[in-house]
């Protein structure tokens, strides 16, 4: 039987006053939240086109919209939840204050899935958009695999000395890539959209009723970014106001782009050819497809240069997202202490890094061998999203009921009273259509069931294992932890 210990003189002694949680500056504004969060979602353009492509053929539009409703009803709630809730975490740090730490790290570990296919499927898309330069990028698996894999592994190191993006470069990079996007929309419409074509493509190739809802499962990747800008909360400047700002502007500005490409993607080229051909470089498929010799001139290689930026500020970007959630999850005791460890001289969580930089190779390397590798990470990426999106809907339904004293700056309208609290409406119809998408998913795609939940069952079983390792330390192992956490935070 375990024993008090007390220190004795000449021991350190800890004080509890400086074991607060590490908090991160605000320093950011609207501008910045927006243009991280639209790293996210502005380099899904790049890809989303042609995944959905591959299932919905000529219903790509239609799936697009129908997610893109879905994708407004995610960001409500991440604007209430986050304005109530200002803290890096997301849907883990939503889900643990409306349940318990378990349902908090289950939120956090699918997320944590999300953030390693993001860098998988950016930095794999990458090769097809710069083969404007070099021909084999796109033709030759191996070439493009082995480029996807050096991109993954040269920014885990630059992640552990500590060098990333700022502010400054995405907000430049959102704005170039915003213009560059809605060019390419106005010249397309100018130059190719044909409104009987487009009728006539959709119609003509409308797929069976379960790939049009696969399709619109599959469409969710294209409207990533929300958790970016949560998780940028703690490091934001009034976060009550400015994140739902920033999160009308994404909706706005992603639901317009999303709705210019798509049609003018079908008005430049039958399905069957996006969804081969150009699957992975759907954007430089319209411009290749563009009538005028001198504007296609201009805009490939532009379009090469951009998407291969935007790709690689995403790729970096997930990264740096695990990071964070780690960080944030190790500070809560809800993983291993390894996973939030600092590098005594870059003060980066290295293992972290690592750790996910290598399962996100190791989801690269069937890109040798299998040809729906591509499809596959989609759906993967999808079951941890979704699952996250879950858990960000039923948690801020827990706490509309748990906690209803709970200042809320930014409160979901349209609400509907039972027993006396207000649940609301977009989140309820949310966590009904995330939760069906996502079991869709499960059932219909063998590589994304299969390794989505072995994650998470490896996820839990990391969890259950740390827990009772916290409950069967002594009293002195636990202090001088306790010491050494303190000291990392400081």
């Amino acid at each position: 039987m375990n024993t008090i210990w007390h220190p004795k003189p000449g021991d350190t002694i800890f004080r509890p006053s400086r074991s607060r949680r590490f908090h991160l500056r605000r320093v950011l504004g609207v501008a910045a939240v927006f243009s991280a969060g639209y790293g996210n979602v502005g380099s899904s353009i790049y890809y989303a086109l042609g995944i959905v492509a591959l299932v919905a053929l000529g219903a790509t539009p239609i799936a697009l919209g129908a997610a893109g409703v879905l994708f407004i009803f995610t960001a409500l709630t991440y604007a209430e939840g986050t304005a109530a809730l200002p803290e890096a975490g997301g849907s883990a740090s939503f889900a643990r204050h409306a349940f318990n730490d378990m349902a908090g790290f289950s939120a956090g570990w699918a997320l944590m899935l999300s953030y390693i296919v993001t860098i998988s499927i950016s930095a794999f898309t990458i090769p097809p958009y710069l083969a404007y330069f070099w021909e084999p990028f796109k033709s030759s698996p191996a070439a493009s695999t082995i480029t996807s894999i050096g991109i993954v592994a040269f920014l885990m190191l630059i992640n552990i000395i500590g060098i990333k993006e700022t502010s400054i470069v995405n907000v430049g990079a959102a704005v170039l890539d915003i213009a560059t996007q809605v060019s390419l929309i106005i010249i397309g419409f100018i130059l190719l959209f044909d409104p009987v074509v487009l009728v006539h493509r959709i119609f003509d190739n409308w797929p069976s009723t379960e790939n049009l809802v696969l399709g619109i499962a599959l469409a969710s990747i294209a409207y990533t970014g929300v958790e970016t800008a949560s998780q940028m909360s703690e490091e934001t400047r009034q976060p009550e106001k400015r994140i739902p700002r920033a999160l009308f502007l994404m909706i706005i500005t992603v639901l317009v782009l999303f709705a210019g490409i798509s049609l003018i993607s079908l008005s430049a080229m039958p399905p069957q050819e996006l969804a081969s051909e150009w699957a992975r470089d759907p954007v430089a498929g319209i411009a290749a497809h563009l009538p005028i010799a001198h504007i296609r001139d201009i805009l490939k290689p532009m379009i090469a240069v951009l998407a291969g930026t935007i790709l690689l500020i995403a790729t970096n970007s997930g990264l740096i997202g695990i990071s964070r959630l780690a960080f944030s999850l190790g500070s809560y005791k809800l993983v291993p202490p390894a996973f939030s460890r600092i590098h005594h001289r870059f003060k980066t969580p290295y293992i972290s890094i690592l750790l996910f930089s290598s399962v996100a190779i190791a989801l690269l390397i069937p890109g040798f061998f299998e040809s729906t590798v591509f499809e596959d990470m989609g759906a993967l990426y999808t079951f941890g999203s979704l699952l996250s999106f879950m858990f960000a809907h039923i948690a801020i339904i827990m706490l509309r009921i748990k906690k209803p004293e709970m200042p809320r700056p930014f409160k979901l309208r349209g609400n509907i009273k039972i027993k006396g609290r207000e649940l609301p409406v977009t989140a309820l119809i949310g966590f009904a259509a995330t939760a069906t998408i996502w079991c869709i998913i499960l059932a219909t795609q063998p590589y994304s069931r299969w390794v989505g939940l072995a994650w998470m069952l490896l996820g839990l079983a990391i969890y259950y294992t740390y827990l009772r390792r916290l409950k069967s330390e002594s009293p002195r192992k636990r202090y001088l932890r306790t010491i050494d956490t303190a000291k990392l935070k400081q």
